[in-house]
Order: C-alpha cells, then structure tokens, then sequence
C-alpha cells in the first residue's frame, strides 16, 4: 500500500459549454424600433401585411445552442506524501483551482480518482466557508465543527487563531460586514489553525496586505515543517513557492506537464512564461543580426559549475559566436544587461581590436552572489572605433535567473534590489 497522503489517478474534469449561432442576420435594437413604428404607416399605404405589426421579426429569433466539451483537466495523476509541502503552478486557465476544488470535495471529478487520507482545510476563495449572518466567534465554531473538531478543541484553539486574524475588536460582528482583507486574515487563521491534516491554499493570499502574507507563509512553513502536515499552495509569486515548497506541481491546459523539484520546475516556468531564449543560433551570415562589419552567428547564457539551472548562486557564462566579414577597422562588442523593470544592471564590453575575417568566440562570466532573482534581457551593441556605434539589437538574448537557495524562513517575494550581493557580516561584542 502506498504511503502516500494524497493519491491523484488519471484525474478529469469536463464541462459542458454552449456556443451560441445566430440563425439570420443581425438587426440592432435600433433598427427594430424603428422598423415597428413605421409599420402602422406601411399598412396604411398598403405595402405590409397587417399581421406584420404584431409579428416577430424572424431576424429576432432566439440563436440555437451547440454544446462543446471543455476539459479542464485531463489526465492528472500524482501523489503526496504526508509532510510535503508541493507548490501547484502554472498561467491562468491552467487547471488549478478545478484541481483544488476536486481535491477539497467542492466539485466532483468527471473521470479518475482522488484518495484523501486525512481531513483537509481549504482556503480557496474570499470567505470559502463562512456563513455571512453568522459572527466572527460564530463562524470559528462552525468550521471546526465542519473539519470534525470537537468543541474543546476548538476553544483550545481559540485565542491562537482571533490573536492570528488581528479581529479582536469585531469578534462579534457578522463577518458580511467584514473588510476582503479581514476575511481573508479569518479564514486562514482558522484553516492553519484548526490542525487539518492537510491545508490547501489557492491564490486568495494575495487579497491580503504584505504584513498578513508574510506571517501567512511563515505560519505555513511552521506548520509543515514541526507538526508534518502536508500543504499543498498554488501561488504566482515563484520566490513564495521556492522558499516554501519541497516540489512542484505545473499545469498548462489542464495537464501536468512538469512536476519535481521546486527549483527545477519553477525555472521552466518562468522560461516559458517570461519567453526566456537562452540560446540563438543564426546561419546565414547575410540575414543574421548585425552589420557589413560584424554578422552574430549565436549567444548563449549558461550556468558555470554542478548547476543545471541559472540561478542567482551560480556564475552565469554569456558565449558570443560571430563573423568579421570585413576587415580593416577596429570594432568590439558591448553588451547591456537590463533587468525586467528596464533597468540596465550592468554594461560590458570585450577590448577593441582590428581582426581578420573569420569566426571568433567571445566569453565573459557574470559572477555568482550577483544578480537578483528574476527576468533579464541582453541589449548588444557593434561599437567602431571605440566610440560610433555601428549597429545595434535591443533583445539579442534573454533569460531568468531563480532563486534556488534552501531557506529556514519564508520570505514574502523577490528581495528588493537590483542586485543581491552576498556580503560578509561581522558583530563584535564591545563594552560600553
């Protein structure tokens, strides 16, 4: 038997969608208005019919359907083990919150199975849960009561989770009159709170302000870490899900398409989502980017050292392949390395030579402990004579750098910073 806490097998959804067919030819409401006040004047002259005034115009028929099946998910199948922590990612329509919602038992699946063993809490939505008439002290009793706690454990419980979701001073208020943000605060602090075996938490967080999602994530990562509960945490904020999460889960059109170690799958992630292209390769030198001087033949970002990914910890090699088609002056490439803000991060450039025509490589590293987390492109410019730029290409390259590093803390998102140098730290003690 599988030890497995949760075990997903060739997992489906299908919904069904109507797709509406105009039989005739659009006629708008203006044209109908008018068309039946001058009908009395029509009879009247005799050219329509009178049944014509109280008769629809069979421009005004109701469309006919065509039903379409629409699957949301399709072939999902993984497991996990109690005490995971398993980040689901992917775009929007990927198939994530369908997968949530059959894992938490709100909708049932069209095809495939899912074993749960263990009560699970899910925070999906904005008020997933709760009874809008009912007080905040009201609705914590009524969860509880719905994870199957008994009501001392719930009052064992009580003071932790109202001091957690910072609604002290309206306890006994129905939570209709709640801000999103205070809901949001309730509902987690009751799901991390109540001591389900398994947590399921959606994008909601995100309604909360900074504060509240960074104790959000710490509460999580408490959790998992000390008492072994399982959680599973769709988000869009990637550095969230690295410092959280063991695995990765991703979806694309329904499909698990990726799923492994966090790190692994988040990088492939934000290369398809970003459109990163760590590598191009021309090879016609006449259509190849560049000038009668100097034609690219390819560039290429690659991590240095063990790691397969290019992450912040690591130095980046940066290769330039290229043709001098033409001798006789001094040129050098320089290179822009602009971070997703537009902001240029760093500039370099290879000495300026007079070369011979052939093909040359040229390499420099970026070192690691350098750069920040996130999306970069490479602005190349052929520079003659050290001063004219002779050509120029504002995207020759790009690439995502991750954030790959086991951490004991979580950390609300990318660090602030155009770089993240690691700096050495010294305290002494000192008298007074």
């Amino acid at each position: 038997m599988s030890d497995a806490i949760i075990q997903v097998e060739n997992l489906g959804k299908r919904y069904r969608i109507a797709h509406q067919q105009q039989q005739r030819s659009y006629m708008a409401l203006r044209d109908v208005i008018a068309h039946k006040l001058a009908a009395p004047f029509r009879v009247l002259k005799g050219r329509t019919p009178r049944s014509e005034i109280a008769a629809p115009s069979s421009d005004l028929r109701p469309p006919s359907s065509r039903m379409e099946d629409f699957w949301a998910l399709r072939n999902v199948s993984f497991e996990v083990k109690q005490g995971e922590v398993v980040g689901i990612i992917g775009r929007n329509g990927a198939g994530k919150s369908t997968l949530l919602k059959i894992l938490s038992r709100i909708t049932e699946p069209s095809e495939g199975r899912v074993r749960l063993r263990a009560r699970v809490a899910s925070l999906l939505e904005v008020g997933t849960g709760f009874h809008p008439e009912l007080t905040a002290r009201e609705n914590i009793f009524l969860n509880g009561a719905i994870l199957g706690m008994h009501r001392a454990e719930i009052r064992r419980k009580f003071d932790e989770i109202v001091a957690f979701a910072e609604v002290e001073k309206f306890l006994d208020t129905p939570v209709k009159h709640y801000s999103s943000g205070m809901y949001v605060r309730l509902a987690f602090a009751v799901a991390a709170h109540l001591e389900p075996e398994i947590l399921i938490v959606d994008e909601v967080l995100a309604v909360g302000d900074a504060a509240f999602q960074k104790k959000s994530l710490g509460k999580m990562g408490h959790v998992a870490r000390t008492e072994a509960r399982t959680v599973l945490f769709v988000s869009h904020n990637m550095t969230a899900v690295q410092t959280l999460c063991h695995r990765a889960l991703m979806l694309a059109g329904g499909e698990l398409i990726a799923a492994g170690p966090v790190a692994t799958v988040v990088s492939r992630y934000l290369r398809e989502a970003q459109g990163s292209n760590e590598e191009k390769h021309w090879t016609d030198p006449q259509t190849a980017p560049g000038n009668e001087l100097i034609r690219i033949k390819r560039v290429r970002i690659l991590p240095e050292g063990d790691s397969e990914l290019l992450t912040m910890h690591s130095p980046l090699r940066l290769e330039t392949e290229y043709w001098v088609v033409k001798d006789g002056a001094a040129t050098h490439l320089t290179y822009h390395l602009i971070n997703d803000q537009g902001i240029i991060v760093l500039t370099t450039g290879c000495p300026s030579e007079t070369r011979t025509p052939g093909c040359y490589r040229a390499i420099f590293q970026i070192p690691g402990n350098l750069l920040n987390s996130g999306g970069y492109f490479l602005k190349l410019l052929i520079v003659l004579n050290e001063n004219q730029v002779a050509y120029e290409n504002d995207g020759i390259a790009s690439f995502t750098v991750v954030d790959a590093a086991a951490r004991n803390h979580a950390c609300l998102g990318r660090e602030p910073g155009v770089v993240q140098p690691v700096l050495t730290w010294k305290t002494i003690n000192i008298q007074a």
